[in-house]
């Protein structure tokens, strides 16, 4: 595997999994209120938006041609 194609698998999954951190803080926040990482949440929410126009661009640069 090429480092091109392991920086592909490695921001898919680091999307999935912040994703799915926001997602779980803002499914249950009675629960992420008390775990006290309602902010945590916050912030992986954030992050994975930049990550998700990060990999657009990274993708973009990479094929050379538009890819939406």
């Amino acid at each position: 595997m090429s480092l091109k194609h392991f920086h592909y698998v490695f921001l898919f999954f680091a999307v999935l999994c912040d994703g799915g951190f926001w997602l779980w803080t803002r499914l249950s926040p009675e629960k992420a209120v008390e775990l006290n990482i309602v902010t945590t949440g916050q912030l992986a929410g954030w992050t994975t938006l930049l990550l998700l126009v990060y990999s657009a661009w990274y993708l973009f640069k990479k094929s050379g041609k538009i890819i939406i």
